[in-house]
């Protein structure tokens, strides 16, 4: 039910020695303890921390607690251009990790955009080598995009074993939505969660009206009541938390210890429904990610700038739709209002005005 995320730990943009070795181990051997067997080791772009997060991972493993647990890594697909990487990653992270098997690899950050140009056959052609000569436990990969672009990638390979999906209650329509979640799960894949409560924002400087709706609810919190949420689905195997601190490891274990799917009642998937319509009446832009905009000739994506400014809105941070904003590489300052986009907007949304709004907040803040 619950997996041990990493993306949190206490101090880890610290380098070379800024994680508090002592205080993650404790966190990570009481979370192994308990039961949590999937630990999530996300892929830093900066080497030292990530040589620094391995070593840490590395130490709290020892004296028998790696065989306690299955370690998830990812490679972002930007990174990968032939088999050769995937290579080169793997061998990388058992090294770092002084271990024989990385349990899953995952392809990361699939994508409409980047999926076409991945040498899948490579790609493919490799990770089973490594998978037969041990190294690889199982592939899957990391989506964040549409239904459709998920039902391409799983039909293009038969030997998926996971895949990793951002949801929350507000994503229950898009990216890939309930429909994907289900739709994977029907293939048999294990559906892994990633940030359920959308990286804190659900839970930390609520709207006031959202704070006072979750106020006058029974007995929980806005965390609780999210992941209550994710868990209530069937078709979820996994909920992985990236926990900061030993106290937020023991309540997360209690909540995943009474967690169960299909046991939200009416009343309660109400309550959360009409949370969800609260947070989107503040939306900004009126934009329903329809594309029908798309595609833009200087490649522009201004569906997902207009997500991105949205979500910047309604939870009231800036902070991490500007992060995503830099990572995605999007460039809304190249715009050359040619007006395409506002002539094929089935919605009139005046997108050349928003779009020089949502420039100001994300790119030139």
């Amino acid at each position: 039910m619950l997996g041990f995320g990493c993306r949190r730990l206490p101090r880890i943009d610290k380098v070379p020695a800024g994680i508090d070795e002592p205080e993650v181990a404790g966190m990570l051997r009481f979370a192994i303890n308990s039961g949590i067997n999937y630990l999530d080791l996300p892929y830093l772009y900066d080497a030292g921390q990530r040589e620094n997060l391995s070593r840490i991972i590395r130490s709290a493993l020892q004296n028998g607690y790696r065989r306690k647990i299955k370690i998830a890594c990812s490679l972002p697909a930007a990174l990968i251009k032939s088999g050769d990487d995937i290579e080169r990653f793997v061998n990388e992270q058992l090294g770092l990790l002084g271990t024989d098997e990385l349990d899953f690899f995952l392809l990361g950050w699939l994508d409409r955009q980047n999926w076409p140009a991945l040498p899948a056959d490579d790609i493919f052609r490799r990770a089973e080598a490594l998978m037969s000569d041990g190294r690889i436990g199982a592939l899957g990969f990391s989506f964040h995009d549409d239904f459709q672009t998920l039902r391409t990638i799983l039909e293009s390979y038969d030997s998926w074993t996971l895949c990793q999906f951002q949801y929350s209650f507000m994503d229950i329509d898009h990216h890939p939505g309930i429909g994907g979640v289900n739709y994977a799960a029907d293939k048999g894949l294990a559906v892994v969660v990633a940030e359920p409560l959308k990286g804190g924002r659900l839970t930390r400087e609520l709207p006031g009206t959202i704070a006072r709706m979750w106020q006058n609810a029974p007995g929980f919190s806005p965390a609780v009541w999210g992941l209550r949420w994710v868990w209530n689905h069937a078709g979820v195997s996994t909920v992985v938390s990236d926990m900061s601190t030993l106290a937020q490891v023991k309540e997360n274990i209690a909540l995943a210890d009474s967690a169960a799917a299909d046991s939200l009642s009416v009343a309660e998937e109400l309550l959360v429904n009409r949370v969800r319509d609260a947070y989107r009446a503040s939306k900004a832009i009126p934009c329903t990610a329809c594309r029908g905009c798309m595609p833009c000739p200087l490649g522009i994506d201004t569906p997902r700038i207009f997500e991105l400014y949205n979500d910047a809105v309604m939870y009231q941070d800036a902070q991490i739709p500007r992060l995503i904003y830099r990572d995605e590489g999007h460039h809304a300052e190249s715009c050359t209002e040619c007006g395409l986009c506002v002539k094929a907007c089935g919605f009139r949304v005046p997108i050349i005005d928003w779009l020089k709004k949502a420039r100001q907040l994300l790119a030139d803040s």
